[in-house]
């Protein structure tokens, strides 16, 4: 099912499909970036300059990450920022011999990587995920 919602960003009004979204990213600063589909572009959406757009994809974020079943969305700090993930949608999971993990958001073509001292919670849900969906285990 799709979840459109219209905003204006940089002088130009966008349709966008949520639901395609496959990573976002908050900081501390009341922003939230995310890439689109297809074309990667990332999106700024500010509290103060689009407080409607905002509160929309604040809201979209929320019922994700609490009431959706099907898709395997965690929240990971990494680099500063909070991203929301959706781990359905990755498709490269790389383990180096620190044990990190890397893999690329899907449409940011960000590389994210996750050490396991520094960030324990999130890269246990990983290599769960990891294991539950490929039948691999990671070492």
């Amino acid at each position: 099912m799709a979840y459109w919602i219209k905003m204006n960003y940089e002088r130009e009004t966008y349709l966008v499909d949520l639901d395609s979204v496959s990573a976002f990213a908050s900081g501390f600063n009341k922003r939230i970036a995310f890439w689109l589909p297809a074309n990667g572009k990332q999106m700024i959406i500010n509290h103060q300059i689009n407080p409607k757009t905002y509160e929309d994809i604040l809201g979209y974020i929320q019922r994700i990450t609490t009431h959706c079943p099907t898709n395997y969305w965690v929240r990971i700090v990494y680099d500063r920022h909070e991203y929301i993930i959706d781990l359905n949608r990755l498709n490269t999971f790389v383990i180096d011999s620190s044990q990190r993990i890397t893999f690329w958001l899907p449409d940011g073509k960000e590389p994210v990587i996750i050490n396991p001292q520094t960030n324990a919670e999130a890269y246990s849900k990983i290599l769960d995920f990891i294991h539950n969906k490929t039948g691999h285990s990671l070492p």
